[in-house]
């Protein structure tokens, strides 16, 4: 009887770390404390960044509200994905919704307060930001060109909270944001094109239902080569450093997503040109350490004192 409600408490809690997107949140994490280090507050030592609580709240507020926002977006997605994904929603129905909606309000309440430590206009950010979650959720998704651009603006944001924080805006940062965007906006296209027949079944007027495979394709692979012009310009920053390499190979894995997207057919395809634009994005926020090869030394020292 112990050992069954042990499985059944592992059950719960990998059904948890499943509805709030564990991985994700992880990733967010790691991109605001390496963004806080080496963009955004060059001029400050790694220790003083490390023990700045105000710095704290602000990455607690942004997993709380990303995580409740995770929460609702799975509640009004639960018909769609059954069908898109029938084993990620048997492993979430080890979680009473009833108790997925209490932490939803719960980490929202918590999201606020941390970002009211901070100032009141950080809680305005994180109460405009925790609407913005649920107004998408709840509607906007539904539509192809508003549910597009509001998912890839809900999913940047948390990433330049911490510009508002900071208030240090650079080339760089402007330049790796609109990278990032086109990046986000082509992996939204793909994941519409991959969770297509949840969408039709469901009356969700996604931009692939509405406007059809091709034009979705055609759509995508034009947003990746403009994603060229922001990794040209990027090429020609100094500060750069390092990174640069990660940019090169940028440049091949989005030829490769273009090339192999337009012969793409079944969903199995489209899920696998989906994670190799996460692997992207993921290997782009473990390779931030490498800007500005001098300033990264400096901070390294500096902790060793």
């Amino acid at each position: 009887m112990t050992c069954f409600k042990a499985k059944r408490f592992i059950l719960k809690m990998l059904s948890l770390v499943s509805v709030i997107r564990g991985y994700n949140i992880l990733v967010l994490i790691i991109a605001q404390y390496l963004a806080s280090i080496f963009i955004f507050s060059p001029e400050k030592s790694l220790k003083y960044v490390l023990f700045d609580l105000h710095l704290h709240f602000i990455i607690l507020a942004t997993v709380c509200v990303v995580a409740a926002g995770y929460i609702i977006n799975n509640f009004y997605d639960v018909k769609v994905d059954r069908i898109n994904r029938p084993l990620k929603t048997g492993l979430d129905t080890f979680v009473k919704q009833s108790t997925r909606l209490q932490l939803y309000f719960f980490l929202n309440f918590l999201g606020f307060l941390f970002g009211f430590f901070v100032s009141w206009r950080a809680g305005l950010f994180f109460a405009i930001y925790i609407f913005g979650i649920w107004f998408y959720s709840h509607k906007l998704k539904k539509y192809p060109l508003m549910g597009l651009i509001s998912a890839t603006m809900l999913t940047i944001l948390p990433f330049f909270v911490i510009f508002v924080y900071y208030k240090n805006f650079s080339n760089i940062i402007f330049v790796h944001a609109i990278f990032l965007f086109l990046v986000i906006m082509v992996r939204e296209l793909i994941k519409d094109l991959e969770n297509i027949k949840g969408a039709i079944a469901n009356n969700y007027r996604t931009f692939s239902v509405v406007h059809g495979e091709q034009k979705t394709k055609k759509l995508s692979i034009s947003l990746l080569l403009f994603s060229f012009f922001p990794i040209a310009i990027l090429f020609r920053l100094p500060e750069l450093g390092f990174m640069c390499y990660y940019f090169y190979g940028a440049l091949i894995t989005l030829l490769f997503v273009a090339i192999y997207l337009w012969k793409s057919k079944t969903k199995k395809q489209y899920q696998f040109l989906h994670n190799i634009l996460k692997l992207l994005l993921l290997i782009g926020v473990l390779s931030l350490v490498f800007i500005d090869t001098s300033l990264l030394l400096e901070k390294v020292i500096d902790r060793l004192n």
